[in-house]
């Protein structure tokens, strides 16, 4: 280790957020880079301790939280090499496990940083502001291609089906080791939930685009708006290919089935992000239509897809913006029962929920409430939501109900798994723990395996199925 005193000589120091006056007129990225010589001294804060928790993901909590990296980054080994100067080897360290930096840089949550060490008694390592150093620096010096260049041709042929971070994780390990791979997308462009699920301001979608451009210079074929079982069947990619690879992500979303969800105004949140992101291709970063002026927005969710929902309906130019979380709110320090290295589950304020409460909307968020009807007029448009009060059991509390005036209702409640039918279609009824399943054939990897999740986890789970898919096929030339 370079310097292990940088923990004690430093103070953490975040990429910093763009002013909220100006962030919220556009949808360019929120944050601004530090400088090469600051972002140094960061690495420098790792200790490269005896017990690194950052770098292995650990499930607590009934397996609803991990703590760590689920990718198994060896993280204090490029924090070490990235505060010596050595880019290019903290780079080729880093992919070794991640090979999209510039995407978890910016998305991820970072549990790492949570159950770091230097945490336990200050503010942790800044693990996600360093992976995103590296991941821009090594697209802007062409290490990206250098690294990604295919082995020599084995002959196989794979088919992955969706082109999120699953899928693209796939077939970049696929195409290093020699293997013809083809992406089938049903949308019109590639990227699945990084181009279309998160906004332009958390993730660039030129950053999304370089990525997948630099795939197909290296020999990745994309296919575009084809949906297998319509327009391609599975006995002919069976046919056309050695093995399948399902990544079609867990794309189903929770619903709301109470009286008056057909109204116009009603919308799921995926849908409402897509149409925006749509939008920036049309108009630019900084010149869409303000088409939520005079509009009161509601959002049922309070995750990341719900603050996402906020922010965006701020730079639209929402009148208001309320938010309802069936959950009571969390509480502001750790509990006796959430020890480090566990992930806090403290009450923090997100990126969309700080530029509404700048844009006037000072009591943004209301806890324990449930929707329990949508209001419209005689035209079916939405004007209104009854909500309830709800005990900690979530039965709702007697004569607690009043009504909200909502123009635009948005309902970002998660997702409750993978499309059934592309299962089906494929013939899978069992999906084990080593990616593969009952069809010898197929394979799935991502969230459409593991349910609604991290972009880190399908990074993970779309290397690793690359990798099964090569030890297998390989063992076919041998045999």
């Amino acid at each position: 280790m370079a310097d292990p005193n940088g923990f004690l000589k430093y103070q953490r120091i975040d990429n910093p957020y763009r002013e909220l006056a100006e962030r919220v007129k556009d949808f360019s990225e929120l944050q601004l880079p530090l400088s090469t010589e600051e972002r140094q001294r960061q690495a420098a804060r790792c200790m490269h301790c005896d017990v690194p928790f950052c770098h292995q993901g650990v499930f607590y909590g009934g397996k609803r939280a991990v703590s760590g990296c689920p990718n198994d980054n060896h993280i204090p080994e490029w924090n070490d090499l990235i505060y010596r100067g050595l880019q290019r080897k903290a780079y080729e360290r880093l992919v070794l496990t991640n090979p999209f930096p510039e995407f978890t840089g910016r998305v991820c949550p970072a549990p790492c940083e949570k159950s770091c060490a230097e945490a336990l008694n200050g503010a942790g390592v800044t693990i996600k502001d360093n992976e995103r150093f590296l991941g821009d620096l090594s697209n802007d010096e062409g290490w990206v291609a250098e690294i990604g260049k295919a082995a020599a041709p084995t002959g196989f042929k794979v088919a992955i089906v969706g082109s999120g971070p699953a899928g693209l994780a796939a077939a970049w390990r696929l195409n290093q080791l020699g293997h013809s791979v083809t992406v089938f997308e049903k949308s019109d462009r590639l990227g699945g939930l990084l181009m279309y699920g998160i906004p332009n301001m958390k993730l660039d979608k030129q950053v999304v685009q370089t990525r997948i451009d630099l795939m197909s210079e290296l020999g990745v074929e994309f296919v575009t708006q084809v949906e297998v079982g319509r327009d391609v069947s599975y006995e002919e990619l069976a046919a056309d290919f050695d093995r399948i690879i399902l990544a079609i992500g867990a794309g189903v979303p929770r619903d709301l089935p109470v009286a008056g969800r057909q109204l116009k105004g009603v919308q799921f949140a995926l849908d409402f992000l897509t149409e925006t992101t749509k939008k920036v291709f049309e108009y630019g970063e900084d010149k869409l239509p303000k088409s939520l002026a005079g509009k009161k927005v509601i959002v049922i969710g309070g995750g990341d897809t719900g603050n996402d929902c906020i922010g965006t309906a701020i730079r639209l130019g929402a009148t208001s913006v309320q938010q309802l979380e069936i959950t009571s709110s969390l509480p502001l320090e750790r509990t006796k029962e959430n020890p480090w290295p566990e992930w806090p589950m403290v009450l923090k304020q997100g990126y969309g929920q700080a530029e509404a409460v700048f844009a006037g909307n000072d009591d943004l968020t209301s806890y324990q409430m449930t929707a329990t009807a949508f209001e419209g007029n005689q035209h079916n448009e939405l004007r209104g939501l009854r909500v309830s009060q709800v005990g900690s059991d979530f039965k709702v509390i007697p004569n607690s109900e009043r009504l909200l005036e909502a123009d635009l209702i948005l309902l970002a409640m998660g997702f409750v798994g993978a499309d059934k039918e592309i299962l089906d279609t494929f013939g899978v009824q069992e999906i084990y723990d080593d990616y593969k399943t009952n069809n010898e054939k197929v394979l799935v990897a991502g969230d459409a395996k593991r349910g609604p999740s991290l972009v880190i986890w399908a990074i993970r789970e779309g290397r690793k199925t690359a990798e099964a898919i090569d030890e297998e096929l390989m063992k076919l030339i041998t045999a």
